[in-house]
């Protein structure tokens, strides 16, 4: 199915479980938000506390020195974080980032290839979730990671 972007109704969104919401993302049955589309990542794993989060970075997405900025990465770990929590929501739940802290450790460029961010649910409590974003990149021993309480 194709990719559409856009946002999902606040009433369509109280009847599905959080798991639903992402999955739909993640098929194409619901559209991504519009950041997805500006900066050209996709929802690409889904499961309960547990979400994948791709880009291919470009020159679009470079800094002044020349490599991807670290606002990027940053919206990446954001992204596969909150929609990781929001996986393990119940119907009519939502969520939204309180704090997050986001270590970089070796720059990222468009010959870095595929990066791929993964966000993991560490605590989901009734008022705040936990979780930890990593995104191991192979080619050029990248490992930012994160932590998001929402």
């Amino acid at each position: 199915m194709a990719k559409s972007y856009g946002t999902v109704s606040a009433e369509q969104k109280l009847k599905m479980s959080g798991l639903a919401f992402v999955q739909g993302l993640a098929s194409g049955a619901l559209p991504l938000n519009t950041i997805a589309r500006t900066l050209g990542y996709d929802v690409t794993e889904v499961e309960r506390g547990r979400v994948v989060v791709t880009l291919v970075p470009t020159d679009a997405h470079l800094n002044p020195a020349g490599t991807v900025h670290g606002g990027l990465t940053a919206t990446l770990l954001d992204s596969c974080m909150g929609l990781a929590v929001q996986s393990t929501l119940d119907a009519g739940t939502s969520q939204t980032t309180l704090e997050f802290k986001i270590s970089l450790v070796r720059p990222i460029t468009p010959d870095t290839g595929p990066i791929r961010a993964e966000g993991n649910v560490l605590n989901c409590g009734r008022r705040i979730g936990t979780a930890e974003g990593r995104s191991p990149t192979s080619r050029a021993g990248c490992s930012p990671t994160a932590r998001r309480r929402a």
